[in-house]
């Protein structure tokens, strides 16, 4: 499921630094997004419970409108799933609140490796950081980038072919995120973003997005507890992938 990748529908590179969006690794200076195979290609959701997205558990099967859950995941796909009913696009969503990486690691083989995605979307990093605020996990910077990428490089290993997506952590400044999850949380986006160099894979910023739509409107409008977003945030994630990722 991991082979015959084409590069269709490019944006330019001005274009992708304008919106402060990443490149495929290895992309030619007009590439600024790339599209899986053309038929029958597999993207899976993995990370905590904003993908989670309350799915149905028991819904194990592709583009399972319960499976998907109510965030991103369902809005990227069902974009997807309208505008190419010829391609046999299959959509996953694994992800599963209150997750960690080491949680994901865990999980690993089952719930990501076993799929053979085209695409693998991961968004992971609030609760490494939650958690020990709430005295419930110890794990420093170190661990969160050390685990993280270990668990791309046994992606790499298993599914050579995947193309990683890697989702900015992000958090904004209202219900639960209070100062003292600075300076910490910035390092912890950084690092995630390291991971996401050295593995080739695609990173997408968010903390900047939101930053600018607070600015805008009140960030509980985008994230009611400064860590879930609302039916607007979700959007605005799914808008964001697929002018990065494409399908």
């Amino acid at each position: 499921m991991s082979g015959g990748w084409t590069r269709r529908d490019f944006m330019t590179t001005a274009a992708a630094a304008a919106a402060g969006l990443a490149v495929w690794p290895g992309a030619g200076a007009a590439e600024a997004r790339s599209g899986a195979r053309e038929d029958g290609t597999v993207v899976l959701f993995q990370g905590d419970s904003i993908t989670d997205g309350g799915r149905n558990r028991s819904a194990t099967g592709p583009n399972n409108p319960g499976g998907l859950g109510t965030g991103y995941p369902v809005l990227i796909a069902s974009a997807a799933l309208l505008e190419h009913p010829d391609r046999d696009l299959k959509f996953y969503n694994r992800g599963i609140s209150g997750n960690r990486v080491p949680d994901l690691d865990a999980r690993w083989e089952q719930d990501a490796l076993a799929l053979q995605p085209d695409i693998l979307s991961i968004l992971i990093g609030v609760n490494d950081i939650w958690h020990k605020l709430q005295g419930r996990y110890s794990g420093t910077v170190a661990d969160y980038e050390t685990g993280y990428a270990a668990l791309l490089e046994r992606t790499r290993r298993a599914l050579p072919n995947t193309k990683i997506v890697v989702l900015e952590p992000f958090v904004l400044r209202t219900g639960a995120v209070d100062s003292r999850w600075f300076p910490e949380f910035d390092e912890r986006r950084a690092a995630a973003k390291r991971v996401a160099e050295r593995a080739g894979a695609v990173f997408i910023p968010l903390q900047s997005m939101f930053d600018e739509l607070s600015a805008r409107k009140d960030p509980a409008y985008w994230a009611y507890d400064g860590v879930h977003p609302t039916p607007a945030g979700h959007a605005a994630i799914a808008r964001r992938w697929r002018e990065v990722v494409g399908l």
